[in-house]
Formats: C-alpha cells, structure tokens, sequence
C-alpha cells in the first residue's frame, strides 16, 4: 500500500485540520513522517512498545539503537523521567524549542522497547512549528528517529522519506526542506558532567557557555566495540553513509583550515579521483564554494560555503543522497576543522565514511 503524503502549504500558518489525521495515526499506533529543524523524522507513539517496534522494522534498525521521544512543551517531559537533574533543567531554559536533546533517567512510563533496553530516556522538543504542533494534537510523547533506511544519509526533504519509506509507513508531512540539516545535539544530563553523545547546532562552545564543565563521549572520537551498548542514537552503527566508498580527506592533526592546508587536501583529492578515474569508475567530489573550480575531473558538488558551516550543515546529507542517485564508485571529501558545527559536520562525514580518512 502506497504511503499517504499530505503538503503543508503555509509552514507560517499551519491550520489544525492538516494534522488532525496524522495525530490520529501516532495515538492509535501508526507511523507518520514528519519535519523538524533538524532532519525528518518518523514518528510514533513513545509509550506504546508495539508502535516503537514499528519504527526499528520500517527503518531496519537495530533493536539496541535507542529511539529520541519528541515533546511539545517542558512540562511534558515530568511524566517521561524519573527526575530532571539542574543541569538538565539549565540546557532545557536556554535551548528549547530546539535542536538539543538530553538523556534523563527514565520513569517507568517510558517502555524499554523506546530506550533500546536502557534505564535512561532521550527526550527533545523540536523548534519547527509542523513537528510541534503535531506533538501537541497527538496529546503523547513521539518518538521519532531520522525518517530513512538505517544506516542510508538522513532525510532532509519529504522526497528524501518517499524514496526510502513509500510503503513502509502510514504518512509524510511534507514541510518542504528542512533548515539545519544535521540531528540534534545529545547531552547526557543524567551524569555528574554532562557528556556529549552527539554533536549538532547546539556548539561545545555553547553548552559550556550555560554549564561551564562538560565532556564529550569518546564515541564521538572513533568506531564503538561491538559489545558496548550505544546511550544515544547515531553512536554505534555506521550511519549516514552513500552506496559509494567514501573517504574523507584531511590536514595532519592540529593543522586547521589555513590555506597551506587547504591546498594539500584539494591536491590529494585531485590525485586519488584521477586514480579512481583512469580504471573508468565513477567519480564524486565533496568540496566547498571556495573550492569548485580547482578540481579537475569528477562529478564536483559543492556542499557550502566553508566560511559558512551552517551552509554545509544544511547541503550535507542532499549532497551525499545526490551522489546515491548519479551512481557514483567512489566518493572524496575534504574535511572541515572540529570547532563549533564543524565538530557535527565532521562527525557525520566521518561516520558515513565508517572512518576511512586519509591526513595530508
């Protein structure tokens, strides 16, 4: 059966009557697509284990992979934990609405078939006034993942959710493109430091402006053990990643984005695409705006501006779906340094690249 698809004209002015039925579906248990300000996601009841399965069947998730359950409004989020620790409370009056989560110990409300199996619970209230105001007229908690094939780049536009769950799902909302592009930012209030599980919008730098001390998870850093349990979406599994091999180029550790680096990593990319080209394979390049015309053979695809990193942020998951589309063999990206959003942006690529980076 074909997935439902219904088209919010005026995102500034979304009228009840065009997510009544979509609420309706969430309450009795179905799974609806919908935007946020982050990526796409697919939503279903929170509280209601069957419907939480549904969504690790349509993804093809695995079943230790903890779902992020989506409120409306602060005081919603009482019922879901066991307790909401200062820090907790400190990150909720500075970033929400918006693209932050937090992991809170979990009350006994919240299934373990939500929280992949954990004592804990993650919980965010989404900025976007579709995703909101879905939430709302559900009257529960959603739980709500990136609306693509496990493990494939995260959705950032309906079309993006159609060619991965058409068939799979009851409805997309299609809020037209999203503004940010990457997930949310994952803290972990539930320990003594707050620990970063996930990098996104909201900055390193910005957490510590509000907490002072906060640590990141070593996760971020490198591949997780197989036998470790991952605390927050996105850390255990290859994620975002193309149908091609992709491999990040970047400047030996320390070296930044100056321009005697910058210069090294679009010439190795010019050596290893005409490699790759010479064997007749089908090229993609990942550059920046700064650097489209220095490359000399390929499918390039700017994915911003790198004086811009909130214009990669947003391109990033399109580009790397783009490159699904055109068939690419193999794809070359060069790298961005790890302060502010470039630490979500190299994050993700380095994920899809399931760490295959080379230093220049």
């Amino acid at each position: 059966m074909e997935t439902k698809r219904v088209k919010i004209e005026d995102t500034a002015r979304i009228h009840d009557r065009e997510l009544l039925e979509a609420a309706e579906i969430l309450r009795e248990g179905g799974l609806v697509a919908f935007p946020t300000e982050t990526v796409y996601g697919l939503g279903a009841n929170a509280l209601d284990e069957a419907a939480a399965r549904k969504i690790y069947e349509a993804k093809g998730r695995p079943s230790d992979n903890p779902l992020i359950a989506h409120v409306a409004d602060p005081e919603d989020v009482e019922a879901l934990v066991e307790y909401i620790p200062e820090n907790g409370r400190k990150l909720m009056e500075a970033f929400w609405p918006g693209p932050l989560t937090m992991i809170f110990p979990k009350s006994p409300a919240v299934p373990y078939g939500t929280t992949g199996g954990l004592d804990t619970v993650a919980i965010r209230m989404p900025s976007d006034p579709v995703a909101n105001r879905l939430i709302a007229l559900a009257g529960v908690p959603v739980a709500a993942p990136s609306a693509n094939t496990s493990g494939r780049p995260s959705p950032t536009t309906a079309d993006h959710v159609w060619q991965d769950m058409n068939g799979r799902i009851d409805m997309i909302i299609d809020g037209g493109p999203v503004g940010i592009g990457v997930e949310s930012t994952i803290v972990d209030v539930s320990c003594r430091i707050p620990t970063v599980l996930r990098p996104g919008a909201i900055t390193m730098e910005m957490l510590r402006e509000v907490l002072g001390e906060v640590k990141i998870d070593p996760a971020i850093l490198g591949p997780m053990g197989a036998d470790m349990k991952p605390k927050a979406p996105g850390m255990k599994y290859k994620h975002y990643a193309p149908k091609a091999e992709l491999t990040l180029v970047e400047p030996a550790e320390g070296q930044g984005e100056d321009a005697a680096a910058v210069e090294r990593m679009i010439l190795r990319v010019n050596e290893l695409a005409k490699e790759k080209l010479a064997t007749g394979s089908r090229v993609g390049i990942i550059c920046t705006d700064e650097s489209r015309d220095r490359y000399e053979g390929g499918l390039v695809r700017s994915i911003g501006a790198r004086a811009k990193k909130e214009t990669v942020a947003h391109n990033l998951y399109a580009v790397l779906r783009e490159f699904d589309d055109l068939k690419v063999d193999y794809i070359y990206s060069e790298s961005f340094s790890e302060d502010h959003l470039g630490q979500a942006i190299m994050n993700r690529l380095s994920k899809a690249a399931g760490y295959h980076i080379e230093r220049v």
